[in-house]
């Protein structure tokens, strides 16, 4: 690299704000990397701080910036929690134990996790396990009986359901199929 700029694990990323500001003031750089930040798409404080501290950013800066953006609403978890939560359940149909390990990863605060994740009860949360077999139900006419309720069973677990309604979801589903009751 002959352009002068450091390089290795702490120089600063080529192009982010850091590099634009040679000697700037850390909280300058600090709400430009948020800012870039937040215009790709909502984000968690702890998720900011993170690219802060890997930035390079220094913590009392960052922790001007975060306060300030909190302040005036630009970072809200548990608006961002009640989000993932809709999209996360209605797009993709998540569970509530898989939407609760996204969002611990993305670093939401449990009470504001339990928050959004009260949106759904277990009602809907069968429901939407319901809707999902029943669309993919059709894919797996051709197959065995028991590898089709392996693949769905297995696919309702990954999506974060208990193996209990998993099972229970699709025996009903296969049933209703068939035209005759659950069985099992």
């Amino acid at each position: 690299m002959t352009s002068g700029q450091p390089c290795g694990p702490g120089a600063p990323t080529p192009g982010s704000p850091a590099d634009l500001l040679e000697d700037a003031d850390p909280a300058s750089v600090a709400h430009a990397i948020c800012l870039r930040q937040l215009t790709m798409g909502p984000r968690t404080r702890s998720q900011l701080a993170d690219v802060l501290a890997r930035r390079g950013v220094p913590e009392e800066a960052a922790a001007i910036v975060l306060d300030r953006f909190t302040e005036v609403g630009l970072i809200n978890d548990a608006s961002f929690a009640r989000q993932w939560v809709e999209s996360r359940h209605h797009g993709r149909g998540l569970s509530r134990r898989a939407l609760a390990q996204e969002m611990r990863r993305k670093g939401v605060a449990d009470e504001e996790m339990a928050d959004a994740l009260s949106t759904i009860d277990g009602d809907a949360e069968r429901e939407m396990a319901v809707v999902i077999v029943t669309r993919r139900l059709p894919a797996t006419r051709r197959l065995h009986p028991d590898t089709r309720v392996r693949r769905l069973v297995g696919m309702l677990t990954r999506k974060g359901y208990s193996p209990g309604l998993a099972v229970a979801v699709v025996r009903e589903a296969l049933a209703a199929e068939d035209g005759g009751e659950p069985n099992g």
